[in-house]
């Protein structure tokens, strides 16, 4: 392993993020709370991204527990972003996206750091200009096929969960293509409506990731 390597994963495995508590607040001190929750979320999101670029120098056994470790800090975050939304409506409004893109990548149904941060940041043009940059990367042979189609079907699964109309070519493309994780998490997060729903599927997103 080179050093870039090394320093990356001696990086992973001691950015350990903290958990937020919270009582009851106003306005302004939710807004302060999102961003603070989003700004973990971006460093998690490059534990992932800093991982992929440099398994490549890493042996399998490496890869395979930081990529675990990683995983489990989401899922301690999850666990926190539940008390923090437990009862509190305004806040399963504002974070629920968050939380459904974390349960993704829990889940592995998502794998690409960069979808699942405009994800849970609710960003679906963003979304659709990255699609639109894969298209054109696609057809100039810079982007392998797998991976766009990975990517294409996790972009697609997000506009959707927004609430964005998707294209009959696309709505065929996800039905085409959607992995066994991917269906499983439709399955459990279609129609999410209350906040008691959302915290029973970061529930079993949480259950299966330990499993």
């Amino acid at each position: 392993m080179n050093n870039y390597a090394f320093l990356k994963l001696t990086t992973l495995r001691a950015s350990k993020v903290g958990v937020i508590k919270m009582a009851s607040r106003g306005k302004t001190e939710t807004s302060k709370l999102k961003q603070n929750l989003e700004e973990q979320l971006d460093r998690l999101m490059q534990q992932l991204q800093d991982l992929e670029e440099c398994r490549e120098e890493l042996d399998a056994d490496e890869y395979e527990e930081t990529k675990k470790e990683t995983l489990e800090q989401l899922s301690e975050f999850n666990d926190s972003l539940k008390k923090i939304m437990s009862g509190n409506m305004t806040l399963v409004d504002e974070l629920s996206g968050m939380q459904l893109a974390i349960q993704a990548a829990i889940s592995q149904a998502f794998k690409t750091p960069e979808v699942i941060r405009l994800f849970a940041k609710k960003q679906p043009g963003q979304l659709r200009t990255r699609l639109a940059e894969m298209d054109r990367d696609l057809m100039v042979g810079k982007l392998e096929r797998d991976l766009y189609t990975q990517q294409k079907v996790e972009i697609l699964t997000a506009l959707r969960k927004l609430g964005e109309k998707l294209t009959e070519d696309d709505e065929a493309f996800l039905s085409a293509n959607a992995g066994a994780a991917l269906s499983q998490f439709e399955k459990v997060s279609t129609d999410l409506g209350s906040g008691d729903k959302v915290l029973a599927l970061a529930g079993f997103e949480v259950e299966k990731a330990k499993k």
